[in-house]
């Protein structure tokens, strides 16, 4: 998994392709912990290319949402597939972390909480 964050009003943008699974969930957890030491802390997870994810997968989002919360960041996860929201569901995921239907949506919840 090559992972290009991008920027955008502040928040980092870090766009989830393919699976997200045991052989590329280290790539991923280090691609945003390298992010957040850089001191960004905004994010919005974009699944919008993701088509599947695992339970190393998921550790990596519950990963980020800790530190978030740590460090008095936030982050938002955007446009999950139907698969991939059902797969957060049954984690109990949604009910804990913050949902947005597209990437925009998740833009202007990061935005409002600034």
């Amino acid at each position: 998994m090559n992972i290009q964050a991008t920027e955008q009003d502040g928040v980092t943008i870090i766009p989830l392709e393919g699976r997200l699974d045991g052989s590329n969930a280290t790539v991923a957890e280090a691609a945003f912990l390298q992010l957040l030491s850089e001191g960004r802390e905004r994010f919005v997870f974009d699944f919008s290319n993701l088509q599947y994810i695992s339970s190393a997968g998921l550790r990596v989002i519950l990963v980020a949402a800790k530190k978030l919360r740590a460090s008095k960041g936030s982050m938002v996860c955007a446009a999950l597939s139907e698969q991939v929201y059902d797969v957060f569901e049954m984690s109990g995921f949604t009910n804990i972390l913050d949902l947005a239907s597209t990437k925009e949506e998740a833009l202007a919840k990061l935005q409002a909480k600034a």
